[in-house]
């Protein structure tokens, strides 16, 4: 027996200490320091650059900070949630603006995210074919958007999408007059409903409002500025999902697919009932990226239209920065900022809620997935066992 052997290797029982300890818990103490002590740098980088910077933004929210000196100094007053009823309720400009942003980043994130996550899992599912030759070329022309600037981006469909661009030259030579795109406040719906003879809205969403913007307003639908940002996002993001379908797809284990097809399933039945149910981790995490990247959108507004025309393209990231940095206030910016932290939150635990996964579910598709091996095993067997002849076997028929 070796010295270093301890009780347990020994036969003899363990102590109380490492009964207590258990298997994966004996851990030494100084591996738990060396630990924190290579964990500490990042710890320290982000406390400076990010946790204090975020309390303090809190503070300022709810104090009458000018912009001039500390935020932190004597002269700053506490004023509570006054900076989030100016917003909020306060009845003047500042909510109506608030309002006009977010309806504006609502239709965004009603188009871009849902748009956005199955032309990505198109292209996962187009690209992931083993039958197709040069994927890696695929890849990385759908991918090519996503690690371009976003800037550059802007400024390529500003040009694209011009009185006399690209866009509207090919919507001449098939006969549609384009719009001038980015200088177009009008909805969509209410552009669509003129068109069929109804040019305003029911007394009962012309006479109420929510954050100062009527309820007909609310669904007008985005204008057709934000509509050429919508096919711009699509355009830039779907790449990066692509990706993740893609880590998703190949790690689903091709023997429940083709158990499938030995039960007779389809290609549509196999998407719906054995691909997409085993992509509900990537989907939910690409949901949650499109969401929080839908509500956070500024490069493109800042560069593209400032908000306008009409502050139709006004988001809540840039009306943050625009009464913070052009307004001088502060409160009101820093007020906005946490508002749409707190709509993200909520709406993410909603995502969760809705793709929350049911604890037996795993268990139930490993049960069935067994079941189908079973009967592939019964119906091979039947089929060697059944002499020649000049019939053919059922299992060769389906196949």
């Amino acid at each position: 027996m070796s010295l270093l052997a301890t009780p347990r290797d020994a036969g003899y029982p363990a102590g109380p200490d490492q009964a207590r300890q258990g298997p994966g818990r004996g851990i030494r103490r100084g591996e738990a320091v060396a630990g924190w002590l290579f964990t500490l740098p990042v710890l320290v980088i982000l406390g400076v650059f990010l946790l204090v910077p975020v309390l303090m933004a809190l503070w300022v929210s709810f104090s009458d900070w000018s912009g001039r000196g500390s935020p932190l100094s004597s002269g700053v007053g506490f004023v509570g949630f006054d900076n989030y009823a100016a917003v909020t309720t306060g009845g003047g400009l500042a909510e109506r603006d608030f309002g006009i942003a977010l309806r504006n980043n609502a239709w965004y994130v009603l188009l871009v995210v849902p748009l956005q996550t199955a032309l990505a899992l198109f292209l996962a599912v187009l690209v992931n074919r083993a039958v197709l030759r040069g994927r890696g070329i695929f890849r990385t022309a759908f991918y090519f958007p996503s690690v371009t600037s976003s800037v550059a981006i802007t400024v390529l469909w500003l040009f694209l999408f011009s009185t006399s661009g690209v866009v509207n030259t090919v919507l001449a030579r098939l006969g549609i007059a384009g719009p001038n795109w980015f200088n177009e406040p009008s909805g969509v719906l209410h552009n669509l409903l003129r068109t069929l003879g109804v040019q305003s809205g029911p007394d009962a969403l012309t006479q109420h409002d929510f954050l100062g913007v009527t309820w007909w307003d609310w669904l007008a639908g985005p204008s057709v500025a934000m509509s050429a940002f919508v096919l711009m996002a699509i355009f830039t993001t779907s790449g990066t999902f692509m990706l993740l379908f893609i880590a998703g797809l190949q790690n689903i284990t091709p023997e429940v697919e083709e158990a499938a097809m030995v039960d007779g399933a389809n290609g549509w039945q196999r998407f719906w009932r054995i691909t997409l149910p085993q992509l509900r981790p990537t989907l939910f995490t690409v949901l949650t990226l499109g969401l929080i990247g839908c509500w956070q959108v500024f490069d493109q507004i800042y560069t593209g239209t400032q908000g306008g025309p009409g502050k139709t393209t006004l988001t809540p990231a840039y009306l943050s920065y625009q009464s913070a940095f052009l307004s001088q206030e502060w409160g009101q910016g820093a007020a906005i900022a946490f508002i749409l932290f707190v709509i993200i939150v909520l709406l993410t635990i909603l995502q969760r809620f809705v793709l929350r996964e049911s604890p037996d579910m795993p268990r139930k598709a490993r049960r069935q997935a067994k079941q189908r091996a079973r009967r592939r095993a019964a119906a091979a067997a039947a089929a060697a066992s059944t002499p020649d002849s000049g019939q053919t076997s059922p299992t060769e028929d389906a196949r």
